[in-house]
């Protein structure tokens, strides 16, 4: 005999929806939910199941016995399993066992729909609800213009469990502390945005919380479902927009998890060819579903509604794209249409993105996305994906390549580190120097400059320098702000003990700096994504190493003229051709001694003088610091 009472928060409509795979909101159905029915209280559960023959609640509340709280099956083939169990609340912990029509599979699973995990290596779900009173509005009513593709755009990438560690109790930093610390860093750094790799519960450390488990609840390892929010709540009143990576690629084998649910392939695609990552070891979500896609696209809204997130970084996109990502000849099969694109992938991707904006017209989604498949951020009516941002890869590795170069040989590889403003504008980018970057033997950004110290330090000024004049948005992950020496440690903490000494202190100073400029400066945001915002002054100084371009914003009257000397020789005297006429003066010099660098700086206004020069009608003399990167602003 069963305790479970009949009961459904499901209209004939939510069905229709789910089914036809266009319910975005299915956590306000799916999961545990406490409340109370006909004067007792106690918990709704509902989930998707459809080969089950049976599943029945399991928690702290039966002795995880599966016994006595059995769900009842709908009626109209939706495969949902739902009830109501009196007296079970907020803190009791539960699974679903669920008894398989097939092959006599039984397994003890996670609630997809979960609002809080247990603590891992515990892998219960927590029934929970919370009243979290946000206090954002100012930040919310205003997030569109923070958000806005012409607002400045600096982000910074934080692994939560490793930024900084409670070192005397060998722990992680808890949400509470970290909205005190972290949104104190952040907001004294500059930055305008910070993105967290994966929040979302995931078993294994090791993965970085790209192997989730518990989508729709931040990790236990830093505290309540409300602590998380008002992690948030803190960055948004200090005027700090959130990210969340988001992580709709694939999922772990883990056997409370996903995979195999009720004994069929009910998230993961049957064929192993679209559904099993050979890379990560990890299976692929089933996008062609109409019950998946909902899954997907309800958790996507659920992070932007629920907890105010300001956009969503969408991981590992190239992987969903392409049916032969990542495989051999004979390992895939083509789409109906004889090529390698996964078609329900690229179907889900658009409505997504189309849904997102939609309901979120003030965030944005931005794609990892490698490749050169077309249109990845334009608007899905012109037949692009609608991501509204794209991670700018090449420039990323062509950068990195560049810089790591003795000085002596850059000559020769000028074509390098100008490459990128050939397709700067086909798409939204954002360039960043993520995680990626720091690990699996990459060494440091720092740790990849060439030279002695001094040089090490001038090089990654340069570098950055470069990266915030050049069109599109910045992305850094954490530590190379104030020179991280060492790779990152997920286990450890970032070495906070660097900045006792002034090299490192003083590049944190740099940054700092680098930021306010940004955020002060229009013309190196407001036409970000526009070829009508750069123009190059000359590219193509191979013999001296030296760049300058001029980036532009609305008003000509703030361009602001940039120049990169790409070697540790000064050079005085040296002609730029400039667009109009009247005086240069210096507003920023990355050699400046504040910033560790030699103190070689144009001290003086610079007369523009009418002389044709790179294809201007006008120019000027200046003095070039030594690997250093300068910007003039005219008066």
């Amino acid at each position: 005999m069963s305790n479970t009472i009949h009961h459904s928060l499901f209209t004939d409509f939510d069905i229709n929806l789910f089914k036809a795979g266009k319910h975005y909101r299915l956590y306000e159905k799916f999961g545990s939910h406490t409340l109370t029915l006909n004067g007792i209280e106690g918990t709704y559960f509902a989930v998707w199941a459809p080969s089950a023959k049976q599943v029945s609640v399991i928690g702290d509340f039966n002795y995880w016995n599966g016994e006595n709280y059995n769900l009842n099956v709908r009626w109209d083939s939706s495969g949902i399993w739902e009830g109501f169990i009196p007296h079970v609340g907020k803190g009791n912990l539960y699974k679903y066992k669920i008894y398989s029509n097939q092959n006599g599979y039984i397994s003890e699973k996670a609630d997809p729909y979960a609002r809080r995990c247990e603590h891992p290596p515990k892998t219960a779900s927590v029934v929970w609800d919370d009243s979290y009173k946000w206090k954002d509005t100012k930040w919310m009513k205003k997030r569109k213009k923070n958000n806005a593709l012409d607002a400045p755009y600096s982000v910074y990438e934080v692994h939560l469990g490793s930024w900084k560690k409670q070192i005397e109790e060998d722990r992680f930093l808890s949400y509470f502390e970290l909205a005190d610390d972290l949104v104190n860093y952040v907001k004294d750094m500059n930055f305008t945005h910070v993105e967290l790799m994966p929040i979302m519960e995931y078993p294994y450390d090791p993965s970085w919380g790209y192997q989730l488990t518990g989508y729709f609840a931040p990790s236990s390892r830093f505290g309540y479902p409300e602590e998380f929010k008002y992690l948030v709540d803190k960055l948004h009143q200090n005027d700090i927009g959130i990210i969340l990576d988001w992580v709709p690629s694939h999922f772990p084998e883990d056997a409370h998890g996903l995979g195999f649910f009720d004994g069929s392939c009910l998230y993961e695609h049957p064929d192993k060819r679209k559904g099993y990552h050979q890379d990560w070891k990890s299976l692929i979500f089933n996008y062609g579903r109409n019950e998946v896609k909902s899954f997907l696209i309800s958790n996507a809204v659920f992070w932007l509604e629920q907890y105010h997130a300001d956009g969503l970084r969408v991981d590992a996109v190239a992987s969903m794209l392409f049916l032969d990502y990542s495989r051999k000849d004979g390992e895939w099969e083509p789409n109906e249409f004889g090529g390698r694109e996964n078609l329900d992938a690229i179907a889900f991707l658009k409505e997504l993105n189309e849904e997102v904006y939609k309901s979120f017209p003030d965030v944005q989604t931005i794609a990892e996305e490698s490749t050169a498949f077309p249109g990845v951020s334009k608007p899905v009516f012109l037949g692009g994906l609608g991501f509204g941002m794209k991670w700018m890869m090449g420039w990323m590795h062509d950068t990195l390549e560049y810089f790591g170069k003795d000085p002596i040989y850059r000559k020769y590889h000028q074509n390098d580190i100008t490459f990128s403003l050939a397709y700067a504008f086909t798409e939204n980018f954002m360039l960043p120097l993520s995680h990626d970057e720091v690990v699996y033997g990459k060494k440091s950004i720092l740790g990849r400059m060439p030279g002695d110290e001094w040089q090490r330090f001038a090089n990654l000024r340069l570098l950055y320098g470069y990266m915030f004049t050049h069109p599109g948005t910045k992305l850094l992950f954490m530590g190379g702000e104030f020179g991280q020496q060492s790779e990152w440690d997920f286990q450890g903490s970032l070495d906070w003990n660097l900045l006792e000494y002034d090299s490192h202190k003083n590049f944190q100073n740099f940054y700092k700096t680098l930021n306010k400029l940004y955020k002060t400066t229009p013309a190196l945001f407001e036409k970000g994504f526009s070829n009508e915002g750069f123009e190059w002054i000359s590219y193509d100084d191979h013999e001296n190493c030296v760049l300058s371009f001029i980036r532009k914003g609305e008003n000509s009257e703030n361009d602001i003229v940039v120049v990169c000397n790409l070697t540790p020789a000064v050079k005085e005297k040296y002609r730029i051709g400039v667009t109009k006429k009247g005086k240069l003066a210096e507003i920023f010099n990355s050699d400046s001694k504040e910033f560790g660098g030699s103190g070689i700086l144009n001290k003086k206004e610079i007369t523009v003088k009418k002389q044709s020069w790179n294809g201007k009608d006008y120019s000027a003399e200046i003095t070039l610091s030594p690997l250093a990167i300068t910007m003039f602003k005219f008066k």
